[in-house]
């Protein structure tokens, strides 16, 4: 068994042990033609881990705090799916270029407060980022969560991430790649 394999078996047996705010009930995967319509929809693919946990696990409605969401439609507690959430922010960042939204960082999961944690689909390892626009500052809104998806997922499964272990000393890194990603935004 590859590791990918092993930790998709570990995030299946949480995901089916654990209802995020809203889930009653682990939906069911989505099927191929659901992932190819919303890889079109968004006008590129999703890295093959989060595919995967689509495919083979379910349609959102499992991770850390609200969950992951639903990839194409819309789940039971009325958040957007991601590709809706992430074709309204790129178009919001074309009506206020103030709010660029980063082309290929798709949001996959809902922390409150318009906070996002996001996958960032055209870096090879799919590093996941935080939105966090509280502040008021774009320059200042974007940070990396950790460097890869299997890392972010390990992390909710080991309860180990930064929302288990709040520190005070804690802080993310910049994502310093936001102006470079959206400058095209802005052309646009």
């Amino acid at each position: 068994m590859t590791e990918n394999e092993q930790l998709l078996a570990r995030v299946a047996a949480k995901a089916r042990n654990t209802r995020p705010w809203g889930w009653p009930s682990l939906p069911d995967p989505v099927d191929e033609a659901t992932l190819t319509r919303a890889q079109a929809a968004l006008g590129f693919t999703l890295p093959s881990l989060l595919s995967d946990l689509y495919l083979r696990i379910g349609d959102g409605g499992f991770g850390p705090e609200y969950g992951l969401l639903p990839l194409l439609d819309s789940p039971p507690a009325g958040e957007p799916a991601a590709v809706v959430q992430y074709l309204a922010n790129r178009d919001s960042g074309r009506k206020d270029p103030d709010w660029p939204w980063p082309e290929g960082v798709l949001p996959i999961s809902h922390w409150g407060c318009a906070m996002y944690a996001c996958v960032d689909c055209h870096s090879p390892q799919a590093t996941v980022l935080l939105f966090e626009p509280n502040p008021g500052d774009p320059d200042h809104a974007w940070f990396v969560d950790t460097p890869d998806l299997a890392d972010w997922l390990r992390a909710w499964v080991d309860g180990t991430g930064w929302y288990d272990v709040m520190d005070d000393e804690f802080q993310m890194p910049a994502w310093t790649d936001f102006r470079i990603r959206t400058a095209q935004v802005s052309a646009s």
